[in-house]
C-alpha cells in the first residue's frame, strides 16, 4: 500500500537575529521524499548560509541517487571543521521516506529523532558508523499510516535554559509533550507550530538559539476527483459519470452543464444550498454521490486567486466565509492526489473579448490550478474528454 508523507516545519531565529541559522530543504519525487534539517554553527547570516548550503547539497545528492558516504564526504570537503572550536560548521538530520513507507534516517550531531506510533515513543534500531572522521547515526525501519517523525535543532531541547527551566527542555520532556500532542491527531503543520510555540514561551519570547522543528506524518493518501465542464462528444457523458463514481475519495463537479449531466445519468437532482449565499460567488449545491457541485468558470477563477493567496493567508477551515470558493479551495488543499476530468466542450460565452481578463478560458484556469497544486507537492493528473 502506498502512503503519503505529510511534511511541515516551523522555526524561530535567535533573539536579535533577522535570519535563522537552521534550514530545512525538502525534495519530493514520485518514489520518495527526502527532508534535511541542517543547523549552522553559531547564528545569524553565517549560520544561515552554512546550513542552507549543507541542506541543499544533501537533498540534491540524495535526489540524484548518491550514497550516504558520498554525501557526507562532499559536505565534509565543502564545509570543513572550525579549527578554533573543533566543531563542524553544520550538523544535520536526513530523513528519506519511500512511497511504500521504508524510512532511512541519518543524523550528525543533531538531537535524536522522535518517532511516535499510536501515541507512544518507539525506540529505533540506531547504528553508529564513521565516515570521513564523522560519527554518523543511522537507522532503517518500516513506517505505517499514523506514524509521526519529529526532528529538531538543539534550540528545542535548550528551550528555557537558565530561565524558565534551569537545564532547558530535555529530550525526554519534549518526547512527553509530543505524546500529548499527537493524541489530538493534528496534521504535520499544526504539530510543528504547536511545538515551536511552546519553545517560544519557554524562551519568554527571546529565543537563546535558533529553534526548528521538522515534522513528518505518515498517512493514507487523500484523493479528490474534479469533473470540470462537459466532454466534446455527448457519447462520453456516461464515461465521465462512470469514472467519477469509480474514483475513491471526495468528488467535486464544476459547471452547471456538467452537474446536469451527472444528475441526468444518476437519476437524481442537484440540491442548491440557499443558507450560505454570497453576492460575489455563485451558490453551490450537492448531488447524491458527489460532495460539492459548483458553477464553472467564475468559481474556478476565484479559487485560483484564493490558492495563490493561501501561500501567505490560510483558507478553508480558517475562513469565515462558507461559499463555493472556500469549500473547493479547502478540498484541493486537503487532498494529496487530485484528478481533473476536463471536458473540452466550449462555452461560447467564455470567448467574449469584452469579458475581464480573470474570466480566462476554462482550460487555462484548470491548468494554472494544477500547477499551483503541484508546487505544493501534490500529485495532479489531468484527463481530457
Amino acid at each position: 500500500m502506498k502512503i503519503y508523507i505529510d511534511l511541515e516545519w516551523a522555526g524561530l531565529a535567535k533573539y536579535g537575529e533577522e535570519l535563522c541559522g537552521d534550514n530545512v530543504e525538502v525534495v519530493r519525487t514520485p518514489d520518495f521524499v527526502v527532508a534535511v534539517l541542517a543547523d549552522g554553527l553559531g547564528s545569524g547570516v553565517k549560520a544561515n548560509i552554512l546550513s542552507k548550503m549543507t541542506a541543499k547539497i544533501i537533498t540534491t545528492m540524495f535526489k540524484n541517487g548518491a550514497a550516504l558516504e558520498e554525501v557526507v564526504e562532499t559536505v565534509s570537503q565543502t564545509l570543513p571543521v572550525c579549527q578554533k572550536r573543533d566543531l563542524a560548521y553544520s550538523t544535520f538530520t536526513i530523513i528519506q521516506v519511500t512511497v511504500n513507507g521504508q524510512v532511512y534516517v541519518a543524523e550528525f550531531d543533531n538531537p535524536t529523532l522522535f518517532f511516535l506510533r499510536e501515541g507512544e515513543i518507539i525506540p529505533l534500531p540506531w547504528q553508529e558508523i564513521e565516515i570521513c572522521g564523522r560519527r554518523i547515526k543511522e537507522c532503517r525501519f518500516q513506517a505505517v499510516p499514523g506514524d509521526v517523525m519529529v526532528t529538531v535543532s538543539d534550540g528545542v531541547i535548550h528551550a528555557g535554559i537558565g530561565g524558565v527551566l534551569n537545564l532547558g527542555w530535555q529530550w525526554d520532556d519534549v518526547a512527553d509533550y509530543l505524546k500529548k500532542l499527537v493524541k489530538k491527531n493534528p496534521d504535520a503543520r499544526s504539530l510543528s507550530q504547536w511545538l515551536i510555540t511552546a519553545c517560544e514561551q519557554l524562551y519568554a519570547c527571546r529565543p537563546g538559539d535558533d529553534t526548528t522543528a521538522l515534522v513528518l506524518k505518515i498517512r493514507t493518501p487523500r484523493t479528490l476527483t474534479v469533473a470540470v465542464g462537459p466532454p466534446q462528444n455527448r457519447e462520453d457523458d456516461r464515461k465521465i459519470v462512470q469514472l467519477l463514481r469509480e474514483e475513491a475519495g471526495k468528488k467535486v463537479v464544476c459547471g452547471g452543464t456538467t452537474g446536469s449531466i451527472l444528475a441526468r445519468e444518476l437519476g437524481t437532482e442537484i440540491k442548491v444550498d440557499l443558507k450560505n449565499l454570497d453576492p460575489e460567488v455563485p451558490p453551490y449545491g450537492k448531488l447524491r454521490g458527489v460532495d460539492l457541485v459548483t458553477e464553472g468558470i467564475i468559481t474556478l477563477s476565484k479559487t485560483l486567486e484564493m490558492l495563490k493567496k493561501a501561500e501567505t493567508h490560510p483558507v478553508g477551515k480558517n475562513s469565515k466565509k462558507n461559499n463555493a470558493v472556500t469549500l473547493l479551495s479547502q478540498y484541493l488543499l486537503e487532498s494529496d492526489r487530485i484528478k481533473f476530468l476536463v471536458g473540452r466542450a466550449i462555452n461560447p460565452a467564455h470567448q467574449n473579448p469584452n469579458l475581464p481578463l480573470n474570466m480566462a478560458l476554462k482550460m487555462q484556469v484548470v491548468k494554472e490550478i494544477a500547477e499551483n497544486l503541484e508546487q505544493r507537492g501534490k500529485q495532479v493528473e489531468l484527463l481530457y474528454f
